[in-house]
């Protein structure tokens, strides 16, 4: 947008505002400004860029050769960022594979890397974190029937992303640590 600058006069050619004078005229060097603001926030994959340069209008065949060239030089790693994603999201979330398979795939990260990440959780791991999970909700449900206990551990548990038969192992093994009557589950 274009204002008038007061002191220019009456008649006078309008100003260029501050975003415009530092906008580069040449779309390719526009796509990159964009993306390496971004990415100067955090890591992002070459899809969130690719939606991101849509937004703004920037030229298929432009965003193709801006995000081709960040892919030569290692600014965007796909692998990589699910990696990291991945170790993140399972040790301080608690996320199981399911979670953390379906928030890569919302994020355009190709099935065979999200697989290749994914299958860097453990499932010795995946279990102790899923127990330790339970056992610090456990004081939350003491004094609930049974029912309820064992609803809302294995719920916690699925919303996280845990398959069904580890959650109720994982519920019962630490309702029978803990104490707690576990009949329900030795049913199933």
């Amino acid at each position: 947008m274009t204002e008038r600058d007061p002191a220019a006069g009456r008649g006078a050619r309008p100003s260029r505002s501050a975003a415009e004078r530092h906008q580069p005229e040449d779309p390719e060097a526009r796509a990159r400004e964009l993306c390496l603001r971004l990415l100067a926030a955090r890591p992002r994959t070459r899809a969130e860029l690719r939606r991101a340069l849509v937004r703004k209008a920037v030229d298929e065949e432009v965003a193709e050769r801006v995000l081709s060239r960040f892919d030569e030089v290692g600014l965007i790693d796909d692998a990589a960022f699910a990696e990291t994603w991945v170790r993140s999201r399972h040790t301080y979330q608690g996320l199981g594979r399911r979670a953390l398979t379906a928030e890569l795939r919302r994020r355009g990260i190709a099935d065979d890397v999200v697989a290749a990440a994914v299958s860097e959780v453990d499932p010795e791991a995946e279990e102790e974190r899923a127990r330790e999970l339970v056992r610090r909700r456990l004081g939350s449900v003491r004094g609930r029937d049974q029912a309820t206990a064992v609803r809302r551990l294995v719920g916690m548990l699925a919303r996280r992303g845990y398959g069904e038969g580890l959650a109720l192992r994982v519920v019962r093994d630490e309702l029978r640590r803990a104490g707690e009557e576990t009949d329900l589950l030795d049913e199933l």
